[in-house]
């Protein structure tokens, strides 16, 4: 009987539940580690058992292919877990207690994490700053859509929930807190939503769903949601949202049909690197989100960008954009005195406090995302649909822990 089992890549298009090794309070040698990273003690870490670990859109993006991610990564940076071993320096936390776990790895200690900056942690990755779970060059750390997976700077990173009764009722929110929630708000947050506030969600993909659903949750009057699948629209409309078809052409107009003016005031991506183009074409286009941002945000608004942007693009379709350089109107966003905010979401910024908004009932997040959980052996099958477009978040249930 295997000690643990996780799901990993496989090459472009295939993932595979297999057999691994159980977590030690160590980063230990594999796939995509960095030389000075492999072996590296990690006594302030903790043993998880895997509660819930959701597949994401960004892991999608390394299973199409369309980044560098090697052979045998083992996938998974959204996960939320019961501890079962604490390495010796954790001091504040204990065997049993039910924890979210950001998809940053941060120290706590370096000049970023003091700033709060935990999205760019200086220590974590010796290739560049920030690091995360089962990501292609974000510092070797084994992924969490496994059984059991093994966490660092634990009483640093690890979110406690207060009450474990009360979480394992709402897991299927809580298990939100790891990316996608404080993703969405952090989307919301930077393109300055507030009360009365119109609003323009590029994407109606979990993070786009996410999004519109913080902007609600931060006072919007109107949230606008453009996707190309009718069936994640369909999803946008079921909390509340406005919906525009970008198949049917330029989101511009379309905007001045619901709103009487072809502008908002604030616009999240929510798409990234993988945009499509307006019309009926489709095609791929990867500033095509960014340009139509600008297009449509009023002078002097804000466009929060949590959408996925990449260095490196083997799979695109240019030269230029498979080093990630992407033709931008950025005149015209200068010209309208725009704020831009891009870059991984500093998830301690904001998960505690959607944690108390999920506890008490301010938000509904695993219903406006459409949360479906499945088991670990479905992993596959989860991926497979969710590249198709299905409006679903796929939540892997390890240990059968969720309830129905």
């Amino acid at each position: 009987m295997a000690d643990n089992r996780g799901v990993v890549y496989m090459g472009p298009g295939n993932v595979e539940v297999q057999d691994i090794d159980f977590p030690k309070l160590e980063l230990v040698d594999g796939p995509g580690v960095p030389k000075e990273n492999a072996g590296r003690p990690t006594p302030h870490g903790v043993i998880l058992k895997v509660v819930s670990s959701n597949i994401c859109g960004s892991d999608q993006h390394m299973v199409r292919g369309r980044t560098t991610a090697p052979e045998g990564l083992i996938l998974g940076h959204e996960i939320t877990g019961e501890i079962v071993e604490c390495g010796r320096d954790v001091e504040f936390l204990h065997e049993g207690d039910l924890c979210s776990v950001p998809f940053n790895i941060a120290c706590g200690r370096c000049r970023n994490c003091k700033e709060r900056h935990t999205d760019v942690c200086l220590t974590v990755n010796p290739e560049k700053p920030g690091g995360a779970y089962g990501y292609v060059d974000m510092g070797g750390w084994r992924g969490g859509q496994a059984e059991y997976v093994m966490v660092p700077y634990a009483d640093w990173n690890l979110l406690k929930f207060p009450d474990k009764e009360q979480a394992l009722e709402k897991i299927l929110d809580l298990t939100m807190l790891t990316d996608i929630f404080p993703t969405g708000f952090h989307g919301a947050y930077t393109a300055g939503v507030g009360p009365g506030s119109t609003v323009y969600v590029a994407g109606a993909g979990p993070v786009g769903l996410a999004a519109a659903h913080s902007a609600q949750f931060l006072g919007a009057s109107v949230v606008i949601v453009g996707d190309l699948q009718e069936e994640r629209l369909e999803q946008a409309r079921s909390f509340g949202c406005e919906t525009i078809d970008i198949s049917k052409g330029d989101p511009k107009d379309q905007l001045e049909q619901l709103l009487g003016v072809p502008e908002v005031d604030a616009t999240v991506d929510a798409v990234g690197f993988e945009a499509s183009g307006h019309g009926g074409e489709g095609s791929e286009a990867p500033a095509t989100v960014l340009n139509s941002a600008m297009a449509i945000t009023r002078a002097p608004g804000s466009i929060g960008i949590p959408g996925l942007y990449v260095t490196e693009d083997p799979g695109a379709e240019d030269e230029a954009a498979q080093r990630g350089a992407l033709s931008l109107d950025f005149g015209l966003g200068w010209s309208k005195s725009h704020t831009f905010h891009t870059g991984q979401t500093p998830v301690m910024k904001y998960n505690r406090g959607l944690m108390q908004a999920i506890l008490h009932d301010r938000v509904q997040i695993a219903k406006a995302v459409n949360a479906t959980v499945i088991r670990l052996d479905e992993a596959p099958t989860g991926y497979e649909e969710f590249d198709q477009g299905a409006a679903r978040k796929y939540v892997l249930d390890p240990h059968g822990m969720i309830a129905a």
